[in-house]
């Protein structure tokens, strides 16, 4: 965790979403990111050589290619003749993954009644069916079970599967915003001043090798970094729910397990209605009346010479098609957990992770001769809790701990509702989603406000993320300060400390 920094957190998450949520069709060089990230001082093997097209789109793709090709090679042009049936399967799933428009029981349960349709007319091509007769044969479709118990599990399956899918995909989305928007809360006067007088006061004194005592630069830190300290808990909570949606992602709602032979589950429930054929015929003849005849000469061609003698091959679990992301889901949402798990408590150990770096203060051994911000002697005062509560007797950084922060508030709404979500996915639940097709800056997930109108108490006291009280906002004259790199708090005592060359 002591290289574990915001720089590195909000990369390694936009690395995941690219994984999930990139629009991209050609992946990009990320030359530029590497050398970038290697500068920083972390290693470029966490940084990938292009960008990763998206996951799950590929994943949809593959299975669909993989149905189309089977069934036209079992079912032949009776298929092609009816294609578009599974065409819109595909692109109603694609549809609720991207913008999550698509109640997926009903969507399913129309695909189901659409193909009932289709079959009974092909079994029964000796009769002719008017569009009500058959709207009456698909009010058949739960009490007749023509496909077996196939739509009840698949139903199961897919719903479970594309929920638990798009709100890990989502809930990435919101923790790369969160970090990024908390990225742009600047340093207040005093935090500057404070970090001055820690980096180069000693200098004054001519202690130039001197680095600050680790209490002494953890104190600075906790006030400087006070309300991003009060993220933590719903940070917290919302790795947990993470972890939580993730299981699902590996268990039996795998996504790539459900998609990946879909084609044979489709075709079993198929198979299944044609050797339930004369059964189902007779029940739906006499719940909807017998059928007319084809006039003679127009009879259609017997079943017997279509496509519906031959099944699939056997599925083999082993034989599933990898994605261009290079790995299968089980083996990626491994290694996103991972990373989930290094990034709880995130934000209450961010202080110390600044300060255990040896750059930056002096270790735990050496509290004797160490700079406390007065000269070269032992640290006296208490080290002070996080989050800006506790920063009322930080004896380094002067707190105003009435005022919080209103864009770290819209980010512990963002965290607390996407926890909330998340639980319900955890459940199974479906849940309401932004689009996430556009990947627009602006007011994006990370806002908060997004997903519920913000409470009107937020604004009462609180500051800006540039510092000012809410009431002290004007028209907008002149540039907004500190618009270059070193807006992010640790980037700025990391720079200032880096110009400094400890010996």
């Amino acid at each position: 965790m002591a290289r574990f920094g915001l720089p590195a957190l909000l990369c390694t998450l936009a690395v995941l979403c690219a994984a999930l949520l990139a629009a991209e069709p050609k992946p990009k060089s990320c030359s530029e990111v590497r050398r970038l990230y290697v500068s920083k001082g972390f290693n470029k093997n966490d940084a990938p050589t292009h960008e990763i097209n998206e996951f799950f789109k590929e994943l949809l793709e593959n299975a669909e290619k993989s149905l189309n090709d089977m069934f036209v090679k079992t079912y032949g042009r009776l298929y092609m003749q009816n294609s578009e049936l599974f065409k819109d399967l595909f692109g109603e799933l694609k549809r609720y993954y991207v913008a999550g428009s698509v109640n997926l029981e009903e969507m399913l349960s129309d695909f189901w009644a659409r193909l009932l349709e289709r079959m009974f007319r092909l079994v029964n091509s000796q009769y002719h069916f008017t569009d009500e007769y058959l709207e009456c044969v698909s009010k058949y479709t739960e009490q007749l079970k023509p496909f077996g118990d196939v739509p009840r599990k698949l139903k199961l399956q897919v719903t479970r599967a594309f929920v638990a899918a798009r709100t890990f995909a989502q809930g990435l989305a919101v923790a790369r915003d969160v970090v990024s928007k908390v990225s742009v809360v600047n340093p207040t006067a005093q935090c500057t001043h404070a970090l001055l007088r820690m980096v180069y006061c000693s200098h004054c004194q001519g202690l130039v090798t001197v680095k600050p005592c680790y209490n002494y630069c953890s104190n600075i830190m906790r006030g400087c970094l006070a309300h991003q300290g009060d993220l933590d808990f719903e940070w917290n909570n919302f790795i947990d729910a993470m972890l939580m949606v993730a299981e699902r992602l590996e268990g039996p709602f795998n996504i790539e397990s459900v998609m990946d032979p879909i084609d044979v589950k489709i075709s079993d429930a198929i198979m299944n209605m044609q050797e339930n054929s004369v059964q189902v015929s007779q029940k739906v003849f006499q719940g909807c009346g017998p059928p007319k005849p084809l006039p003679a000469g127009r009879i259609s061609r017997s079943i017997s010479e279509g496509a519906f003698s031959a099944r699939f091959r056997p599925y083999h679990p082993e034989e599933r098609p990898t994605t261009a992301a290079g790995t299968s889901l089980d083996r990626l949402v491994t290694d996103v957990k991972e990373k989930l798990k290094e990034a709880k408590k995130f934000w209450s150990s961010l202080p110390s992770t600044v300060c255990n770096d040896e750059r930056m203060a002096a270790g735990n051994g050496n509290e004797d001769g160490c700079w406390n911000g007065r000269g070269k002697s032992r640290y006296l005062f208490a080290v002070t809790g996080n989050g800006l509560a506790n920063q009322g007797n930080n004896p380094e950084v002067q707190v105003d701990t009435s005022k919080t922060d209103m864009l770290i508030l819209r980010q512990i709404m963002a965290l607390r509702v996407m926890t909330s979500k998340m639980k319900n996915a955890y459940n199974g639940n479906d849940v309401d989603f932004f689009d996430i097709s556009d990947e627009s800056s602006g007011e994006g997930s990370g806002s908060g406000c997004e997903y519920q109108q913000c409470p009107s108490e937020l604004e009462y006291n609180a500051t800006d993320h540039s510092g000012k009280s809410a009431s002290d906002k004007t028209g907008g004259t002149g540039a907004r300060v500190g618009a270059q790199p070193y807006l992010l708090a640790v980037s700025c005592i990391l720079f200032l400390v880096m110009q400094r060359e400890w010996r």
